[in-house]
């Protein structure tokens, strides 16, 4: 690019919000289009299903590391999957990027009454309750134009989304309806009676192959820890995302003292726990800003 064109680009007002939105869609179109990319071309609402999961999480650890520039990019990656879905939805007679907004827009609309509406919401607690009624209803009126067959109060919530998120959901929607612990002590017995029985299901003899019941047991182990986080108003994901991030950390710190993995991979296991205390408490007095 030379001088002149970087300054006629420079020069050229900010697209407005409706503008760029359309010429993404517009791009998305092309791509899609009878000369357009063969690889975009070939992909279908399933091929594309992971790297929507994948984009999402590169959003969330831009927010963690608050590096904006980077969550401006990451939020376009997952804008994209979006117009993805929406140009293929198109293209098979579904519904179109316009027939999205304007459903979401009807729905915000709908569950917001205390700002579009007359109804008083004076905290967020009564803004959610107001939101789970309106939901209900919701589902009510689509479900009186469907099926009569009997529906679950758990079907809408996806099989396919993240296994700790959809038993946050679960637990959640359970507890709506009176199943739930009472209080949290009652969740740290439930720990306790899970990594017993965890405990009978492994093999007495390293000979021993491991049965089915011990995926079984350690399932049940995690949906548990998952309620737990629920009842202390955690988030099962952001806090395993903390861990995991403090493990990288110490783990550094051990490879940096040792001079490289390889040097660990030649040490005892004695001599590794020492490296490992030795790490946790220089990341522990020293922590990163």
């Amino acid at each position: 690019m030379d001088e002149h064109t970087a300054e006629l680009i420079h020069d050229q007002p900010a697209p407005s919000s409706a503008e760029a939105m359309a010429e993404a869609i517009s791009i998305m179109a092309r791509l899609r289009g009878p000369n357009g990319c063969p690889w975009d071309r070939e992909q279908t609402f399933d091929s594309i299903k992971r790297h929507t999961l994948e984009e999402t999480y590169e959003v969330f650890d831009a927010i963690e590391r608050r590096a904006w520039p980077d969550l401006k990019d990451e939020l376009g990656d997952l804008l994209l999957q979006v117009l993805f879905y929406a140009q293929m939805a198109s293209e098979a007679g579904h519904f179109t990027i316009a027939d999205v907004a304007a459903n979401l827009n009807a729905k915000l609309i709908r569950r917001h009454p205390h700002i579009f509406g007359d109804v008083q919401a004076a905290d967020s607690d009564t803004v959610l309750r107001n939101w789970e009624q309106i939901k209900r209803a919701e589902k009510a009126a689509s479900s009186s134009t469907q099926s009569p067959i009997p529906s679950s109060l758990m079907d809408n919530i996806p099989r396919t989304m993240p296994a700790m998120l959809e038993a946050t959901k679960l637990g959640s929607r359970a507890a709506k309806v009176g199943f739930d612990w009472p209080n949290v002590d009652g969740l740290f017995d439930k720990l306790q009676e899970e990594i017993a029985e965890l405990h009978a299901e492994l093999p007495t003899t390293p000979e021993q192959p491991v049965s089915p019941a011990v995926e079984e047991e350690l399932g049940d182990l995690l949906f548990t820890a998952v309620n737990l986080a629920r009842h202390l108003k955690v988030d099962p994901e952001s806090a395993l995302r903390s861990s995991n991030a403090k493990f990288r950390r110490r783990f550094a710190a051990m490879e940096c003292a040792a001079g490289s993995a390889d040097a660990l991979a030649d040490m005892t296991p004695t001599q590794l726990e020492e490296r490992w205390s030795h790490a946790k408490n220089a990341t522990t007095t020293s922590p990163e800003p």
